[in-house]
């Protein structure tokens, strides 16, 4: 059955009263995806199963293939965004796509207009250090892209605590920290001990030798002694960004569920 059979048949049983709309609509969450030729399949209808939708890999993917995807999406979505876009292949997007936007330290290429969310609470992104920032700066742009309002903190690493110490009344408005952090990953740990919401640690491949490509970093958040932290993968701004998003998402719902049984009691 194509796909557009699929959603006739799912509107016939509506319309003859063998499907309830609630029904109807959590079987709409898996139906749609739209093949882009022979090399992807865009599922449109992530957004209705997850809050957010399906983000363009740009690493190992041809400019023509990035571009082509973007096509299919920017209809359907708000924003498209791709990651990890380099300034050559970006320029390549930009002749096809007038409209796009590069975010270079971020590596991110976006069309379409962020929606600040209808959702309470801000992320805030802490970098330990300036070579840090391009994936600190991934977690932020995605963020913001997404809906979310964000704060910035740079350079704040602990071979300066001072620095940190000195941002404590500001980065205690945030409600869920990402922070982000190479060398020996120390960062997050002490973060954690002063915070009291979430705190997601993002190593980075930034260190000398022994550092392995921030497996050192990875290892040492992991390790961590201070309570309350989740680990993403190294260098992996985008996914922190996402966890932190949901973390806010799941704590509105929360609330907003309470707010509507104290209603009807």
């Amino acid at each position: 059955m194509t796909q557009p059979d699929a959603l006739k048949a799912l509107l016939h049983e509506i319309a003859a009263g063998h499907l309830s709309p609630q029904d109807a609509f959590d079987k709409l969450k898996y139906l749609t995806y739209e093949p882009v030729e022979d090399f992807a399949r865009v599922d449109h209808h992530r957004t209705l199963r997850t809050g957010f939708p399906e983000v363009i890999w740009g690493l190992g993917k041809t400019p023509e293939q990035i571009i082509r995807i973007m096509q299919a999406m920017r209809d359907r979505t708000p924003v498209v965004m791709a990651t990890r876009i380099e300034p050559a292949v970006y320029a390549d997007i930009q002749t096809a796509i007038p409209e796009s936007r590069y975010y270079p330290l971020a590596r991110i290429c976006a069309i379409g207009t962020p929606t600040i969310l209808p959702v309470s609470g801000t992320i805030g992104i802490l970098s330990a250090g300036t070579a840090d920032l391009p994936v600190a700066e991934e977690a932020a742009i995605t963020a913001e892209l997404m809906g979310f309002r964000v704060l910035r903190f740079w350079d704040i690493g602990v071979a300066g605590i001072h620095r940190l110490l000195s941002q404590r009344q500001a980065i205690a408005q945030a409600n869920v920290l990402v922070v982000v952090a190479g060398m020996e990953g120390a960062l997050p740990s002490v973060v954690a001990g002063l915070a009291d919401c979430p705190v997601i640690a993002v190593p980075t491949s930034i260190g000398y030798g022994a550092s392995f490509n921030g497996l050192a970093a990875l290892l040492t958040m992991l390790n961590s002694c201070a309570a309350g932290i989740g680990v993403v993968n190294i260098d992996n701004g985008f996914g922190a960004a996402v966890l932190a998003g949901q973390i806010l998402r799941m704590v509105n719902r929360l609330a907003h569920s309470d707010s509507s049984q104290s209603e009807c009691q």
